[in-house]
């Protein structure tokens, strides 16, 4: 078989960090079903699943230094090299969270706090993640600038749902509710490293913008 041209070796690269963002998306989106509906089959599916991101990872990350090392690419091509390399990695970094949001729903308990609504947080970084990815597969600078202004809402969302958290936790163990709050603490530390755990996904989509405007624009303004 004939070697890949260079170029070719740069389309396989964009195609398959692409894929890696679906399938990060799936498990984040299943993750997210699973806390929803309890089901632990689905949660272990996605922690089960987490090896297979990760192999993809250090796949790519190879694919990476072979075009560095073999190909020397200079200006825009270094910049979509080094700029899909930092996306492999935050999107890594989503799918172990995404584990999280799984092993969180194996071990809820109850739902204490049913006005918390984590669903909604979820489907708005889901979202974030889904047009980040777009905005890498059309170097559609616009985009970036849209999710890092977004991620404030989502950053808005997370922090009000903690606030309800904590100042619920403060009245029943203050204002006399006849309740011992000490077997409640495992679950409120589990929503709130939920809560959490959300934000971090947010964090990691603003980066995948901000290497996205890196790599169209030379501009480095949302590198963080």
């Amino acid at each position: 078989m004939p070697r890949k041209s260079y170029q070719d070796q740069l389309d396989a690269l964009r195609e398959n960090v692409l894929y890696m963002g679906e399938l990060v998306a799936e498990r984040l989106r299943y993750g997210l079903e699973a806390m929803e509906s309890k089901d632990d089959a689905l949660a272990r599916e996605v922690i089960e699943g987490d090896e297979e991101i990760n192999e993809m990872y250090l796949e790519l990350e190879g694919d990476c230094i072979d075009l560095f090392a073999l190909q020397q690419p200079v200006a825009g091509d270094l910049r979509f090299i080094a700029s899909s390399f930092k996306v492999t990695t935050d999107l890594e970094r989503i799918g172990d969270l995404a584990t999280n949001l799984a092993r969180y729903a194996i071990e809820a308990q109850r739902d204490l706090f049913p006005e918390v609504d984590v669903q909604s947080i979820g489907t708005r970084t889901l979202e974030a993640l889904e047009r980040a990815m777009d905005a890498y597969a059309a170097s559609d600078v616009e985009a970036c600038y849209e999710i890092d202004r977004g991620d404030d809402e989502i950053d808005d969302m997370c922090a009000a749902a903690s606030e309800l958290v904590v100042r619920d936790l403060i009245e029943r163990e203050f204002v006399g509710a006849d309740e011992d709050i000490e077997p409640l603490l495992p679950d409120v530390r589990r929503l709130l490293l939920t809560i959490r755990d959300l934000e971090r996904v947010g964090d990691h989509c603003v980066n995948v913008a901000a290497r996205t405007l890196y790599m169209a624009e030379n501009d480095a303004e949302l590198i963080r």
